[in-house]
């Protein structure tokens, strides 16, 4: 493709306020493909899905299970602040961000073998180990990507160029999520050989990414952990407590299984996935050029819409129709719409308010410390959960409001 073709190309799909060079427009669009490559494997890499469903299959024990979607998400999370001050003395970026796609993919390789060759205990055990390893390497990925975004694709096309991954990859998962739902892939065997479609697709993207034209940076001698962020930068503080709260955005959706009962917790494998991959397909995008214009709007939207998502679900449950097939569904849809733009909102803030010199600084802190915040705000539904699942829906919807009111005050950081 040629020069000129990559511009046209890269210029109609992301329209930023100003007209991109060749090395830009050849980078968004590694980023558009790579990016996509990674978000499909993640999707069929499901742990508080796929992966669920094949431990139960295999007979590992429960709490095996109830491990998963801690070990992904707080794994991927709380380390970053210790590889900040790694990935601040290396000249080109792009390296680390290699290196986790590429552990992603061997782990997700080794998830596979350990489905088809292990059962029971064995089986859960060598897929947790394995889970944890592509957790860290998630977080290598994370806490490097940001940098590398604000170093090779202008500002004003950032949030465009992630919203266009989140909705070509979520195309891909619905059709996962479809042969889930019609019973396609109900069986073991078939589930881990997408599981290493997944890993292929990861190493796949790795090998893409190598291609970044990426300027180098000035290695700089970082603190192994750098709290100078949370220290100096006021906006910053607020920033943490905006998605700290809205954090249950992201917790809420096992709540809404509870609201259904046992019939839907058990036919929710392809549902859920498909509600999830829906949303993202149809607001990815949308949500990624409105961050372009304002990322402070978006996470006050999305946190209003979540909010209402939850409360909506109550009131389903309250008037007894939660029953009734396509009304959780539905309202799950409506909360990964609002996910889809928290994750958005938060991503584009970040990059466009951190100084040049310190994303992956910035990154980093406010990874480890959402990791943390999860932990709590997991532990506060939990508590909640004993008194009802509907409790913990309106704790959630209340910090999600609260969200939005905090993000207020924020300050805007995209150019006119």
């Amino acid at each position: 493709m040629s020069d000129t073709t990559t511009e046209k190309l890269y210029d109609t799909v992301t329209s930023g306020t100003s007209e991109p060079d060749a090395t830009e427009a050849r980078n968004g669009l590694r980023h558009m493909v790579s990016l996509s490559m990674t978000k499909v494997a993640d999707g069929v890499l499901s742990p508080k899905l796929v992966l669920a469903w094949i431990l139960n299959s295999l007979g590992s024990p429960s709490a095996l299970v109830g491990l998963l979607v801690p070990i992904r998400e707080a794994g991927a999370l709380l380390p970053q602040i210790l590889m900040a001050g790694r990935l601040a003395r290396m000249k080109y970026r792009k390296w680390f961000w290699i290196g986790g796609s590429l552990g992603q993919g061997l782990s997700a390789a080794g998830i596979a073998a350990s489905a088809l060759l292990l059962e029971g205990t064995a089986a859960g055990l060598a897929v947790c180990g394995f889970l944890a390893v592509l957790a860290l390497s998630r977080a290598a990925c994370s806490v490097s990507y940001k940098d590398i975004l604000g170093k090779t694709v202008a500002e004003s096309r950032r949030g465009t160029v992630t919203g266009v991954a989140g909705t070509v990859a979520s195309g891909a998962v619905v059709i996962f999520a479809l042969l889930l739902l019609v019973g396609a892939l109900q069986d073991v065997t078939i589930l881990a050989s997408a599981l290493l479609v997944a890993s292929v697709l990861w190493i796949i993207a790795a090998l893409l990414f190598s291609r970044m034209e990426e300027e180098a940076s000035e290695p700089s001698d970082a603190p192994s952990i750098d709290l100078s962020p949370l220290r100096d930068d006021a906006q910053f503080r607020r920033f943490i407590m905006v998605r700290g709260a809205l954090t249950a955005t992201a917790l809420a959706p096992p709540y809404l299984v509870l609201l259904g009962g046992d019939e839907f917790a058990l036919g929710a494998l392809g549902g859920l996935l498909l509600a999830s991959s829906a949303a993202s397909f149809v607001s990815s995008y949308i949500w990624g050029r409105l961050a372009d214009v304002s990322s402070r709007k978006v996470l006050m939207l999305a946190g209003v819409a979540g909010a209402a998502a939850m409360l909506a679900a109550v009131a389903a449950s309250w008037a007894g129709v939660t029953r009734i097939v396509w009304v959780l569904p539905l309202i799950l849809f409506g909360l990964q719409i609002a996910y889809n733009g928290v994750r958005q909102g938060r991503s584009t803030y970040l990059v466009d308010m951190a100084p040049e010199d310190s994303r992956s600084s910035y990154a980093a802190v406010a990874n480890t410390l959402i990791g943390t915040l999860l932990l709590v705000a997991g532990a506060f539904g939990g508590a909640l959960s004993f008194l009802s699942a509907e409790a913990a829906l309106i704790g959630f919807a209340g910090l999600s409001v609260l969200g939005s009111l905090l993000a207020v005050g924020l300050e805007e950081v995209e150019d006119a």
